[in-house]
């Protein structure tokens, strides 16, 4: 097998608890499960493409994005990640059409499992994607709102209490707390709403376990970048969040590398 194209974040499904990945790569999806326990070639030919209109680039801004697209476009905007900055209820937005789709649709605050107990905001249509991209090994929904600015609310609440972003090396060599209590966590996380935010709170106690392809857990990790270098040929041991796990304990970013053109074989 040899393909070559510009790469975007892998799609995700999640079949009894566990992850299937695929990569998308020029006009190909690639089933990246089938590949673990062998050695894999993928070569950076150097060229960067905006997975918006096609640019070609020297950087990427916000993933995978050139500059003009990202000042301008609305999922780049920076309610994107910080949702209680959302105007989009106010009818304020850089595509209005695109917010209607996209920020004022049900919304759901959950607790999740990926190093420590995090909070997080997702789009409904988003459960459990959001979860997997993230590396979470349990999750459970904690508030539904009908709008992204409602749900960055009820964030902000209660980032004061627990963290809300992941600590991918902890994920990545599966140093995870243990004896959490999601149920639990999320009954104190109830309490420490305040009172106006505290109709959001829904009573869908399902804990959803997830689980990776991994052979091998790294003890420790380094980073690798094509910003870097050109060629990685190892052995791929798993995949989580949005990492390849190589066995030499490097992981790749899958993610950081949207709009790369690549060969892999």
């Amino acid at each position: 097998m040899k393909l070559a194209g510009n790469i975007l974040k892998m799609k995700t499904s999640l079949k009894n608890g566990l992850v299937d990945y695929f990569l998308p790569i020029g006009n190909d999806l690639i089933h990246v499960n089938e590949l673990i326990g062998k050695n894999i070639k993928l070569n950076f030919n150097g060229e960067i493409n905006c997975i918006n209109c096609g640019r070609k680039i020297k950087k990427t801004y916000f993933q995978g994005y050139c500059y003009n697209c990202f000042i301008s476009l609305p999922e780049t905007d920076e309610c994107i990640i910080r949702p209680e900055l959302c105007k989009a209820h106010l009818g304020i937005s850089r595509d209005m059409e695109w917010s209607k789709q996209n920020c004022l649709q049900p919304h759901y605050v959950y607790l999740a499992l990926s190093s420590d107990v995090k909070v997080g905001v997702t789009r409904a249509t988003q459960v459990p994607t959001r979860w997997i991209d993230q590396g979470a090994t349990q999750a459970i929904k904690f508030a539904q709102t009908p709008n992204r600015y409602l749900a960055g609310l009820i964030e902000i609440n209660l980032k004061n209490y627990m963290r809300d972003k992941t600590n991918w090396r902890k994920m990545l060599t599966n140093k995870i707390a243990t004896n959490v209590d999601l149920i639990s966590e999320k009954q104190k996380a109830g309490s420490l709403l305040s009172n106006e935010l505290k109709q959001y709170i829904i009573n869908d106690n399902n804990v959803t376990t997830i689980n990776y392809p991994v052979i091998k857990y790294p003890e420790k990790v380094k980073s690798l970048s094509f910003d870097k270098l050109n060629e990685i040929n190892k052995k791929l041991m798993g995949i989580k969040g949005q990492y390849l796990i190589f066995e030499d304990s490097t992981v790749l970013n899958i993610r950081k590398h949207n709009g790369y053109f690549i060969t892999i074989e």
